[in-house]
């Protein structure tokens, strides 16, 4: 089972693309490094204030795929230094 996982923040922190690049390059490797799960920024890339996020998941059932994505999804939004818009959710 594949999950795919769109999300969008607003970085109040940010004033800069410099800093917003920061804050997302920590926040991503992060992810990467505790979760089973591949994160890319799919858009806004150059505007400082906002980003979109995708993320996907692979796993054997769909409870285990899910289970995975919305645990990165929480780290992600636990992040005080952003705050999240919107997010889409797609089973494949």
């Amino acid at each position: 089972m594949i999950v795919y996982a769109e999300v969008e923040f607003m970085i109040h922190t940010a004033h800069s693309l410099k800093e917003k690049r920061a804050v997302l390059q920590r926040m991503v490797m992060r992810t990467k490094q505790k979760f089973n799960v591949s994160v890319a920024e799919i858009d806004h890339q150059n505007v400082w204030q906002r980003t979109r996020l995708a993320l996907v998941t692979v796993a054997s059932s769909k409870e285990a795929a899910e289970r995975e994505l919305m645990h990165a999804l929480h780290y992600l939004e636990s992040n005080p230094e952003w705050e999240r818009l919107e997010m889409f959710r797609e089973y494949l």
